[in-house]
């Protein structure tokens, strides 16, 4: 068949276009831009923040036999907002999809976007939901839980969460992890027997636990004994980190996914058990055991690069504070005396050092591409020649008990490692 997937390149959408075509089906990938590594697909520009109407889907969807919206978005970014993406660019296809005949419409929703649904990410899929089931069409909406793929950032998340040695959770509700492979396993046994109308089936794991259930499994899949400690987080703390989260806007923290985790959400597994023909996979048999090992190196590399990063800026933002008048700034002049700075250039060097390593440091938190790359960099070249400066005239230094010079490797490590991570992009 010709299938349609809008979303074909995020994760989910790329995962079933390629399933699709093994099976022989022809793909056309709808989307902001083209797939990486979907070979053999034709695509189509499309983009719901743009809201083409149904008579634009209408003209590009002659030959097609079923239409997968696996198109979405977890945090609204200018014009990609939830009800562009989620409610009203979706009701558009689906209008022209019941207009130009097509045989099965597949919607990939959310476990959640029900009546009670309190987010807006919820609420926008329930409307795109229902605008599907009131034209009435063979289709089938597919409401999936918290979703495993290695390579998503939420899994990535999780791992990160799971090596951690001590962790501070909410108590939370319940959740029901599926395994992305299951959600792809399922679309396409929908696509093979398209229902008479519209259906819904949560797509879930076959058992619902808590995040720190879910969490101890990941880390048993990664092959690590228990962690040190399990903390009780408040859910008024964990709803500050989401508000902060939000308004950072950075990373999968935000009011949303606070309020999601802390509702949890289930369902009845045997529907998707009857669609699979088959037991989903648990949580427990999530991780590939010969990924194992690269898997736990990505997911402690990604807890401790932010740590790194957080406590080389502290150092920068706190060295930068002392210089200023914390520490007394007669002995700070009498150090500089030692280099022979004196008088109104010792004055100078001081408040010049002090308000650069106070600017590398703000900067490290908030500088992105390559101006980060550049801080970093200079960072590496400053504190290399000081240590070269500081020990050809006090090399006295070098065995000082409190090591103000060999402290200076970890911290030379440290930012090599941050700068190694940084992708190289504009």
């Amino acid at each position: 068949m010709n299938v349609l997937i809008t979303g074909a390149s995020g994760l989910l959408g790329r995962e079933l276009a390629k399933t699709l075509q093994r099976a022989g089906h022809s793909i056309v990938a709808a989307g902001r831009s083209a797939p990486a590594g979907l070979k053999e697909a034709s695509f189509l520009k499309a983009d719901f923040a743009e809201l083409p109407d149904a008579p634009w889907w209408e003209s590009r969807l002659a030959g097609i036999d079923v239409v997968v919206n696996a198109a979405g978005i977890f945090r609204e970014l200018g014009r990609q907002t939830f009800e562009a993406v989620h409610a009203r660019g979706p009701a558009a296809l689906f209008e022209a999809s019941a207009r130009a005949g097509v045989s099965l419409v597949v919607q990939v929703s959310a476990l959640g976007s029900d009546a009670a649904a309190k987010t807006e990410f919820h609420r926008s899929k329930r409307a795109g939901d229902d605008a599907l089931r009131a034209l009435g069409l063979p289709s089938a909406i597919v409401q999936p839980s918290l979703v495993y793929a290695p390579e998503g950032p939420s899994t990535q998340l999780f791992h990160r969460l799971a090596v951690s040695p001590v962790l501070a959770l909410p108590a939370g509700g319940q959740i029901q992890p599926v395994h992305i492979a299951d959600v792809v396993a399922g679309i396409e046994a929908v696509i093979a027997q398209p229902p008479p109308g519209p259906v819904t089936v949560a797509f879930v794991g076959p058992e619902a636990m808590s995040l720190r259930a879910y969490l101890a499994a990941l880390r048993r899949g990664l092959g690590l004994p228990a962690p040190v400690a399990w903390l009780t987080l408040p859910p008024a703390v964990f709803r500050a980190l989401g508000h902060v989260g939000g308004w950072l806007r950075s990373g999968l923290l935000n009011r949303d996914s606070v309020d999601m985790l802390l509702r949890g959400n289930t369902a009845d597994s045997s529907p998707f058990m009857r669609l699979l023909g088959r037991a989903a996979t648990p949580a427990g048999s999530f991780v590939d055991g010969s990924r194992a090992p690269a898997l736990r190196a990505q997911a402690v590399l990604g807890l401790a690069l932010p740590l790194m990063n957080g406590a080389v800026a502290a150092v920068w933002i706190w060295t930068g504070l002392v210089s200023l008048g914390l520490y007394s700034a007669a002995q700070s002049l009498q150090l500089l005396a030692d280099f022979g700075l004196q008088g109104s250039i010792a004055v100078l060097a001081l408040y010049s050092a002090a308000a650069l390593d106070l600017a590398l440091g703000v900067l490290t938190l908030v500088a992105r591409g390559r101006l980060r790359r550049w801080v970093l960099s200079c960072q590496l070249l400053l504190i290399m020649a000081y240590t070269v400066m500081i020990s050809a005239t006090m090399a006295h230094w070098w065995l000082h008990p409190f090591g103000p010079l060999s402290k200076n490797l970890p911290m030379l490590a440290g930012i090599a490692l941050l700068l190694a991570s940084e992708q190289r992009e504009p």
